[in-house]
């Protein structure tokens, strides 16, 4: 690596390292990929002073250079973080392990047996911003699934990366796995991005997670397939019956709990049937809370006796934004019908929720929504690798193909045909 002077040659060294180690790692057994797993869950805990010492140089940073508040929020890593990190970490090695697997064997006539074998993906490039915690988690889920990877954190988190990733290869070298399984890129030059995503003879898949911009830049210059989400525009429906005092508490946690994360809830649409009752309660929580809400004509005139509430007009844009801030969109809509409709058209088909008492309607909530993920009676922040049970994710996907919703260890893998035979030959 010394002799490599130029972002073409790093990156191609980077790609034939990751190829190799991706053939040693679809080798690796079931018990060495969990070895390296809870290696690294207890590394993680070793050196949690240590890794709060190289954030904090990230930190210093980022409020020198006067980074946004939602992305400076996304850098830190706390005790909470990186213990998060580690339990996802033992979570997936208590998981069983897919690879290998043969579903859906059948017998043809022609006396071949047909099936499908799950396989890793190979090798993939992971492109993020801010959270160096993604470094875990692509990480964890990589070592799982059998892949290799190549990540590129943002410029902003170059030292929590670069001291994560080193444990992430010294986890792999105590199980015995090859350590360019997991590779950081270790420049912070944006020509390392352009090269990454045109790497198809080394990288078979790219994730980026990040800001819309990044995420529009990755899928129209990539020469590989993207998996992606562009933005977490989440709503929350509150139908007609429901019970309203756990629409407050739900409401409440969906959209102030955090309000950085793509599945923050940012459009509230309420039944017109219980918006008297509801609006004023959730508008307070709200106001008090300094969360300032666009709204349309008739959930303003419900909310102006509300002390202390920020009242706008919404535009139409309002409907589409993603806010990631104490910002929230309000509309009274006719009902069930009328929530959907606005959903499937004003949505980035992340995540959506409606509370209800009315089973029907949830049912029907739950087909018509075109999201990736579509929540009853609960919170918006569920929709997360995590609380999925995956043990970590990748990423988010909204696209259409193999992986939907929180990517984890299935959606990097692939099926291939396997053919079991006695001698058979086509007639």
């Amino acid at each position: 690596m010394n002799a490599v002077t130029t972002i073409p040659e790093l990156m191609r060294t980077l790609g034939l390292q990751a190829r190799c180690a991706a053939a040693g790692m679809a080798r690796a057994t079931a018990a060495q990929k969990n070895r390296a797993l809870r290696a690294l869950a207890r590394l993680l805990r070793e050196h949690t002073a240590a890794l709060q010492t190289d954030n904090a140089k990230d930190l210093s940073r980022a409020q020198a250079a006067g980074l946004a508040a939602p992305l400076a929020d996304r850098l830190k890593l706390s005790p909470q973080t990186l213990e998060t990190c580690a339990l996802g970490c033992e979570q997936l090695a208590a998981m069983p392990d897919i690879i290998g697997s043969i579903s859906g064997m059948s017998q043809q006539p022609s006396g071949i047996r047909v099936g499908q074998m799950r396989v890793p993906i190979g090798v993939f490039g992971m492109i993020y911003e801010s959270r160096p915690n993604v470094t875990i988690e692509a990480a964890s889920l990589a070592i799982k699934s059998g892949n290799a990877c190549i990540l590129r954190g943002g410029s902003e988190a170059i030292d929590s990366n670069k001291a994560l990733a080193a444990l992430v290869q010294q986890a792999l070298a105590e199980a015995g796995l090859p350590t360019d399984a997991v590779q950081l890129v270790p420049t912070t030059d944006r020509a390392a991005v352009g090269e990454l995503i045109t790497m198809p003879q080394y990288v078979d898949v790219v994730i980026p997670r990040g800001g819309k911009g990044l995420i529009e830049r990755i899928s129209q210059d990539a020469k590989v397939p993207v998996i992606k989400h562009l933005d977490g525009n989440c709503h929350t429906y509150v139908d007609d019956p429901c019970d309203l005092d756990m629409a407050l508490k739900v409401v409440d946690n969906a959209k102030t709990q955090k309000y950085s994360p793509c599945n923050a809830t940012e459009s509230l649409l309420v039944a017109r049937g219980v918006a008297a009752a509801f609006l004023p309660r959730i508008g307070q929580v709200l106001a008090d809370k300094g969360v300032e809400m666009r709204c349309c004509p008739e959930s303003k005139t419900l909310l102006q006796a509300v002390k202390g509430a920020v009242l706008k007009d919404a535009t139409e844009q309002d409907w589409f934004e993603e806010y990631l801030a104490p910002i929230i969109s309000i509309k009274l809509v006719d009902g069930l019908d009328a929530a959907i409709a606005h959903i499937n058209h004003y949505s980035s088909h992340h995540t959506d929720a409606i509370l209800t008492l009315n089973h029907v309607h949830s049912q029907r909530f739950m087909r018509e929504v075109d999201s990736a993920s579509v929540i009853v009676n609960a919170s918006t922040r569920f929709a997360d690798g995590f609380e999925y049970g995956l043990g970590a994710e990748i990423g988010i996907s909204t696209d259409k193909f193999h992986a939907r919703g929180p990517v984890g260890i299935e959606g990097l893998t692939s099926l291939k045909y396997v053919v079991l035979g006695a001698g058979e030959v086509r007639g």
